[in-house]
């Protein structure tokens, strides 16, 4: 008999945490996501709809994380992913930026507001010159004299943009001798979004439409001292532990983002027709999508591994890297197969599967390109 095993039991396919997820997320996103989809944000009532919900205060860590691997899971099977995207961002990604590194007053003071979805929490580290290349910011804080900083510096790509109360910044701190192209001197700090100098323009993209992604740019914007995240000498650790648990998070999304692709186009094969046979019954339409069901329960299976690992805290870089890449990929061939059995009917705008195709791309790009995944992967076998 296979000994109980709580954290794996928790994310069971029928275990009642995900049935209430899938609920809660029927009635309180599915309604309104094309609203969203058009006004290219989650708005302020859908925020606090989904903190009244206790869905953007799910445990970050422990074995209470199969809860919130659940979530993400299931805001992937949504099919809407610009909205799983400003979820995770505020209530995963930069949540754990301050959960993990934030002094007992900066979790007070913010942590709450994130948890009840009346200050949205938003990620600020890429530029338009580095984005996988984390190494190559220019974006710097400059000491004021009074023990905080000015901040000046143009970020891109910020999901939650212009909603944001405040952001978690990657800059080069001057106080810190620096080296070109390196993080050495770079820190995070805690950027209040109405603080004078801040300026958020929405940044029109292929996908994602309700993530709210923008600029931001930052002119001489003051940073108090008690904003700085953590110990800027440990910027490095915190950053490839971060992008670990980022990628973690991107991975389980992707994975709910290809079933829900392959239940649009398993439902499409066995029920659209063609010469009086469904299309099913043509064999190559057969094995490929029985491919992708076959590699969505393998990339399920390893999902479950890596949410287990971490809510055990021995999450590592090729497993984060490995689940990322897999899922990311195996979400982008459902989609690119979903458009194609449907035609020319998928192909039109405003159709859930031009929808999924075009939001899909992005999950290779995102939380470090697969390029780089593959590179890390290589980099962190383990000889035979």
């Amino acid at each position: 008999m296979t000994p109980f095993d709580p954290v794996l039991d928790a994310l069971d396919a029928h275990h009642p945490v995900r049935a209430r997820v899938r609920a809660a997320l029927a009635e309180l996103v599915l309604p309104h996501a094309d609203e969203w989809e058009r006004a290219r944000r989650i708005p302020e009532q859908g925020w606090r709809a989904l903190g009244d919900a206790g869905l953007l205060g799910m445990p970050l860590s422990g074995d209470g994380f199969t809860d919130s691997a659940i979530l993400l899971e299931e805001l992937g099977r949504t099919g809407y992913a610009g909205i799983r995207a400003g979820v995770a961002v505020h209530a995963f990604m930069a949540a754990h930026y301050l959960d993990r590194f934030g002094t007992p007053e900066q979790r007070a003071e913010l942590l709450a507001d994130v948890r009840a979805g009346t200050r949205v929490a938003a990620l600020a580290l890429s530029e338009p010159d580095a984005g996988t290349d984390l190494a190559a910011i220019t974006t710097r804080a400059e000491p004021d004299g009074s023990g905080g900083y000015r901040l000046t510096g143009h970020k891109a790509h910020v999901a939650n943009g212009s909603q944001a109360g405040f952001y978690v910044c990657l800059a080069r701190l001057r106080t810190v001798a620096a080296r070109p192209r390196s993080l050495a001197g770079c820190g995070f700090l805690l950027v209040d979004a109405d603080a004078p100098g801040v300026r958020a323009t929405p940044e029109p993209m292929l996908g994602w439409h309700s993530a709210d992604v923008c600029e931001v740019t930052f002119d001489a914007v003051p940073v108090p001292a008690d904003r700085v995240l953590g110990n800027p000498a440990r910027t490095l650790t915190y950053l490839v532990e971060s992008l670990d648990f980022e990628r973690l998070a991107a991975g389980l999304l992707a994975a709910g983002g290809a079933a829900h692709c392959l239940d649009l186009l398993d439902g499409f094969v066995r029920g659209h027709h063609v010469g009086g046979a469904p299309l099913s019954a043509n064999q190559v339409v057969r094995h490929t999508t029985a491919d992708l069901a076959a590699e969505l329960d393998l990339v399920r299976s390893y999902a479950h591994l890596a949410a287990l690992r971490h809510a055990r805290g021995r999450l590592d870089t090729r497993t984060a890297s490995t689940l990322k890449l897999r899922a990311t990929e195996l979400a982008a061939n459902a989609a690119r197969a979903c458009l194609q059995y449907h035609g020319a009917r998928g192909y039109r705008e405003g159709s859930a599967v031009a929808r999924v195709h075009r939001d899909a791309a992005a999950g290779t790009i995102t939380a470090g390109a697969n390029e780089l995944l593959r590179d890390l992967v290589f980099d962190t076998a383990a000889p035979s």
